[in-house]
This record gives C-alpha cells, sequence and structure tokens, in this order.
C-alpha cells in the first residue's frame, strides 16, 4: 500500500498554522460602516429590516463613528433621511442638509476620520427615481439623465465643502464621473477623491435599503439605469468609462451575486476596488442567525473574507462593527 507524499492537512492540523499560510488576511482598514444620518437629536430608531442598524440623529452618528475609529474601522458612508422630499431632491443640494451638517460635526470631532458621501437623489425625491423625471417620445416617465448630471455636481460640491474626503456617486447616470470631477475641481477640490459605484446592478438585494430610506420607486423601476445581472463585459466597460472620467476607486454593487466580477475588474484595472456587501446580504445573514439557523458570526467572517478573496481592496458594510470587534 502507497501512503500520500502531500499531506495538506500538515498545515491545518491548529490554528497557528493555519494563521502562518493564510493567504486572504481580513483587517478593520478594509471596512467602511454605512450610516443613516436624521433630523432631531438623541435619535437611534431601529431598521425593522436591519437588525443592528439605526436611523442616527448626528449626535448620535459622532458617537458610532467614535466607537467605529477606536475598533480600527477609517471610515464611514453617509446616507441622508431628508426632512422633506420633493420632485428634484431639494435636501440633497442644501448645504444646510442633513449630510453637509453631519459631517462638518464628523470633521470637527474625528479630523483623521475618512467621511464618504454617497451621492445620489434617490433618498431624496419623493418618486425615489435618482434624479428628476420627464415624459419620454413613448409616454413612459423616464430619469433626466443629463439634468441630473448638473444636480449630481452641485450636491458633489456642497457634500466637499462640508468636509467629505471622498464623494460616492451611486446613481449609475451616465457621464456623472466626469461632471463631479469637473465641478470639484472647478471648486478648487482637487484633493476630494471620487467613489464610483461602477458596476451597480439592479438587484432584489437592495430591498431593506430601500425601505430604510424609504426610496423604492414610486412608478417602474431601475433597470433602465442600473446594470442587468446577466452581464459581466458591460461591467468592464462601465468601469473602464468611470476611470477614465477620473475615478479613483471603481466599486462594484451588490458584493455576494458578483463575486467573480470583483474578480475581473481587479485582474483587469490597476485602481483600487471596493465592494458593497449590501443590505439584503446583511438582512438574510441576520435572520438567519437570529432563527438559529447558521452561526452568524462564522458565517459573517466566511462572507466578508470571500469578497475580499475576490479582489476587494475596500467593503462597504453593515457588519463593519461587529467585524472589526471579531478581528482586534
Amino acid at each position: 500500500m502507497s501512503f500520500p507524499v502531500h499531506r495538506p492537512r500538515r498545515l491545518r492540523r491548529y490554528e497557528t498554522i493555519r494563521r502562518m499560510v493564510r493567504e486572504t488576511r481580513l483587517s478593520p482598514d478594509n471596512l467602511i460602516a454605512p450610516l443613516f444620518v436624521c433630523h432631531g437629536e438623541g435619535v437611534r430608531r431601529p431598521i425593522p429590516s436591519m437588525p443592528g442598524c439605526f436611523h442616527m440623529s448626528i449626535d448620535a452618528v459622532v458617537e458610532e463613528c467614535r466607537e467605529l475609529s477606536e475598533l480600527g474601522v477609517p471610515g464611514t458612508i453617509l446616507f441622508g433621511i431628508p426632512q422633506a422630499k420633493d420632485a428634484v431632491g431639494s435636501e440633497a443640494l442644501d448645504d444646510s442638509g442633513i449630510v453637509p451638517r453631519a459631517i462638518h460635526a464628523l470633521k470637527a470631532d474625528l479630523p483623521d476620520f475618512v467621511v464618504w458621501a454617497d451621492v445620489c437623489l434617490c433618498e431624496y425625491t419623493d418618486h425615489g427615481h435618482c434624479g428628476p423625471v420627464t415624459k419620454g417620445r413613448d409616454g413612459r416617465l423616464d430619469v433626466e439623465n443629463d439634468r441630473t448630471l448638473l444636480l449630481l455636481a452641485r450636491a458633489a460640491v456642497v457634500y466637499a465643502g462640508a468636509g467629505a474626503d471622498v464623494v460616492a456617486p451611486s446613481d449609475m447616470m451616465d457621464g456623472r464621473v466626469g461632471a463631479i470631477r469637473s465641478a470639484l475641481d472647478e471648486a478648487g477640490r482637487i484633493d476630494v477623491a471620487i467613489v464610483s459605484y461602477a458596476a451597480k446592478y439592479a438587484s432584489a438585494f437592495y430591498g431593506p435599503f430601500r425601505e430604510a430610506v424609504q426610496s423604492a420607486p414610486s412608478f417602474g423601476d431601475r433597470r433602465g439605469y442600473q446594470m442587468d445581472p446577466a452581464n459581466a463585459e458591460e461591467a468592464l466597460r462601465e468601469v473602464a468609462a468611470d476611470i477614465d472620467e477620473g475615478a479613483d476607486v471603481v466599486m462594484v454593487k451588490p458584493a455576494l451575486p458578483f463575486l467573480d466580477i470583483i474578480r475581473r475588474v481587479k485582474e483587469r484595472f490597476e485602481v483600487p476596488v471596493a465592494a458593497y456587501n449590501v443590505s439584503g446580504e446583511y438582512a438574510m445573514l441576520k435572520a438567519a442567525g437570529e432563527k438559529g439557523w447558521l452561526d452568524e458570526e462564522r458565517a459573517m467572517m466566511e462572507m466578508l473574507v470571500s469578497i475580499k478573496r475576490a479582489g476587494a481592496d475596500i467593503i462597504l458594510t453593515y457588519f463593519a462593527k461587529e467585524a472589526a470587534r471579531r478581528l482586534a
């Protein structure tokens, strides 16, 4: 009888050896925490479909970011809950809107904490789409691409003026990275980075987020501007276009159904790659954990490591605080 010469189990015998040969290493430095900021004071209102996530007033967001910073998480991305919505998403463009005020407060308290501002209008419009809408020649309502670019550029300049380190356009309008880069540069903010949601798919996994910010479209859907989940080559074209327009980092969203896209983007382009571990991915793991169907902590870490292993340098995740505690 012949016995194996190669025995991979030798390097799996116990944790110290497993750590020594581990190929993929996840760190709090890889994580960005999405937070929902709302008007008021002392507000920390649970989001039912996202256990452990909250609508937080500015004071609560500052406290949350202090905790994140102490755990080694380098930054947050802010999503605003406006006081009122209208057809063009006016609060997104307002210097005294909820996100600019939150940015001011964060940078005053935590100057080295990296603050990202999501640049989109869907949380702020009364119809839930990512820009103003008009009736097309076929009689159907649709988002006005080029008019939206002007509004997104204005919003990005407002967030930069408040102190944002990063602006992250998530709307999927054609040409928005170029429009934002030009506007920032003209405003003297060449220092502000753009993280583009370059390959953002029209996904069912956004449901809990849309409930959290009440941004579900009141008519139609977003498949006319977000990507078809069946397409991969198109993602590479989208990423290339955004890099050409001035994106500093490109993002794939969602993460788990599109790990192959993360890998292809990482291998093709010489820029940092971000991936968004979105609300639906978070919610289904939380639900399974609460039911006792999964070991939530182990599943969380396995999921985040898979995103990192696929090629993501930065992971936006609602698990940022929990994962950072686990990694400490």
